[in-house]
């Protein structure tokens, strides 16, 4: 997680939860509340992870991202990639922000915004939030652990967190991690079809 100017937290590109509803911090400071974008207690991700794999393998050398949504606990599936914004927080404020788009990631606020806006339209809630390591080990890594969970406080409940490993631009490792009795549990991604077992996750 990252600070702003002032050496707050800036937190404006993730969600809180709010009772049934996120609750996003917006630019100027205020927030934005969006009421039925619910968070499962179990997480699911689709069998085929084919759209994803290509929005990521599309991103290198740089880290792609993107959530998957979910009309209901059985409802179809839905892929959104988002644009990866670090490459200019860290133009910006290299001090604040030293990581570029090769080692990290930031939804655009707006975009982000938008997009669980869509999703309280459509009965959507958010199922699982992606990205891709470039050229490395398909790990939760601390980093990815502080966002998801700063202070151990789980910042969209339910959701899983997929990740793939793209190296020359192609995906070679794909992992999934959910969080369970305060701490990520994960499992790998069947590697001969690139698709997930379906599976519900505890």
């Amino acid at each position: 997680m990252s600070r702003d100017g002032a050496g707050r937290e800036d937190i404006r590109s993730l969600p809180r939860r709010d009772g049934f509803s996120l609750r996003v911090l917006t630019a100027d400071g205020g927030s934005a509340s969006v009421s039925r974008v619910r968070c499962v207690a179990s997480a699911r991700v689709p069998e085929d992870l084919s759209e994803v794999i290509r929005h990521l393998e599309s991103c290198y050398p740089r880290e792609g991202c993107g959530v998957l949504l979910r009309a209901g606990a059985e409802g179809p599936w839905r892929v959104r990639p988002l644009h990866n914004v670090q490459d200019a927080l860290h133009a910006s404020d290299p001090v604040h922000h030293p990581r570029t788009s090769r080692t990290a990631y930031s939804f655009e606020p707006r975009e982000w915004l938008a997009v669980l806006t869509e999703a309280d339209a459509r009965g959507e809630h958010v199922a699982c939030v992606f990205h891709s390591h470039v050229d490395t080990e398909a790990t939760f890594s601390d980093e990815d652990r502080r966002q998801a969970a700063p202070q151990g406080q789980i910042l969209i409940p339910g959701a899983a967190y997929l990740v793939m490993s793209v190296h020359s631009g192609c995906v070679s490792d794909v992992r999934i991690f959910w969080w369970d009795c305060g701490e990520f549990q994960e499992r790998p991604v069947l590697p001969d079809s690139w698709k997930c077992q379906p599976t519900d996750f505890p």
